[in-house]
């Protein structure tokens, strides 16, 4: 198998997430607002995902030893420094989560439960157990349990393809210009959220993508065990993507905000 091959096997997954009914569905600032209270869990473990990586394909720890590829400590460490240290629009340097975080605050967007999560793991707390009684939807529950799940148990190689197959390019086009539209007409609320998408693509987009593909390449060599479980691994991840999806829309449905002044 190769990355074209794991590509079809994942494409059908994937497609429903593309096509997803949700994106038809966001149309105001208070749907939007929704959808970054579920969202900003995803955006948190794929820096949990990342950092796993790191640890696998580095050494951070001393006394250092050399650890793995050089190819695959470059190319994880590339990726690590864009998303940990990035810049906001005033040039200081942040991460894409906290980036994310202010942007919700700027929205009007609730980020307490986020906070309540990572002030208990900060306590020392198990995110399993954090998440057993946190005040969070099920979809959040169930996603994070699924990553968290592969972040403790999973190879090295099925890390790597959930990270570069499973994630952050899974929004489209119309997307951005439902956030675009609305930062036209409000930007003091919108105008970092969009902000931080145009850097997520900017920043993670073609470059770190072709710098992930290379890690899986490199991870999943000629085994075509590997490869299968990558592929398998893959597919998963985006059957919980489209889970979360189906909950923020179920949500959406169960408030049924009515158009307002602030709808597109």
């Amino acid at each position: 198998m190769n990355i074209l091959q794991l590509k079809e096997i994942i494409a059908p997954a994937r497609e429903e997430i593309i096509n997803h009914p949700l994106y038809n569905r966001l149309k105001t600032i208070q749907d939007l607002q929704t959808f970054t209270s579920y969202h900003v869990f995803a955006v948190w473990d794929f820096m949990s995902l990342l950092k796993r990586l790191q640890q696998e394909l580095t050494c951070v720890s001393t006394p250092w030893i050399p650890k793995g590829s050089a190819n695959t400590r470059y190319l994880i460490n590339e990726i690590v420094l864009g998303e940990e240290s990035d810049v906001d629009p005033d040039g200081n340097r942040i991460s894409h989560f906290e980036l994310y975080l202010h942007s919700m605050e700027l929205l009007g967007a609730s980020s307490s439960e986020i906070k309540e999560i990572l002030h208990h793991i900060h306590s020392g707390n198990l995110v399993s157990e954090i998440l057993k009684f946190a005040a969070v939807p099920d979809a959040v529950k169930t996603f994070c349990n699924h990553t968290f799940g592969l972040v403790e148990n999973a190879p090295v190689h099925v890390l790597a393809a959930v990270f570069t197959f499973g994630r952050e390019d899974l929004i489209p086009d119309m997307f951005h210009e439902l956030v675009s539209r609305l930062a036209d007409r409000y930007p003091e609320k919108i105008s970092l959220f969009k902000y931080y998408l145009e850097r997520h693509i900017e920043v993670d987009g073609d470059h770190h993508s072709l710098l992930a593909i290379q890690m899986v390449e490199e991870l999943c060599g000629n085994d075509e065990v590997k490869w299968k479980e990558a592929a398998e691994a893959s597919v998963q991840a985006l059957i919980a993507r489209k889970l979360l999806w189906d909950g923020i829309l179920n949500e959406l449905k169960e408030n049924n905000v009515k158009p307002s002044a602030l709808s597109v």
